[in-house]
């Protein structure tokens, strides 16, 4: 099996993360787990797990409530970004109802 080094490959393959992983790190860093997420969605465990195994994916609307119960942005569980909109900024351009991200894709701060 090839493992490339994450150092060798760049930082696109070290800091990246997938629409799984995006999913399963929303639900620990809201504390959530997997039995209130599916009872949230009206499925089983089961679906959760594969959805943070990226084994299936879950619909548009179930993302917006993966949203809702966990905090974090639709954008940034979609795709991995999320611009704050300007209304949101305080004086400093920095948003103050949304917590920023580090490089780990955690809650700054």
């Amino acid at each position: 099996m090839n493992n490339p080094n994450p150092i060798e490959a760049g930082a696109d393959f070290a800091f990246s993360f997938t629409f799984a992983d995006r999913l399963a790190k929303a639900l620990r860093v809201a504390s959530v787990s997997v039995e209130e997420m599916a009872d949230a969605l009206g499925v089983s465990r089961t679906t959760i797990s594969n959805y943070t195994s990226g084994r299936t994916t879950p619909s548009r609307l179930q993302v917006r409530e993966w949203a809702a119960r966990t905090g974090a942005p639709v954008t940034w569980l979609e795709a991995g970004t999320h611009e704050t909109p300007a209304a949101t900024r305080g004086r400093t351009g920095v948003s103050t109802t949304l917590p920023g991200l580090d490089s780990n894709q955690e809650p700054a701060g």
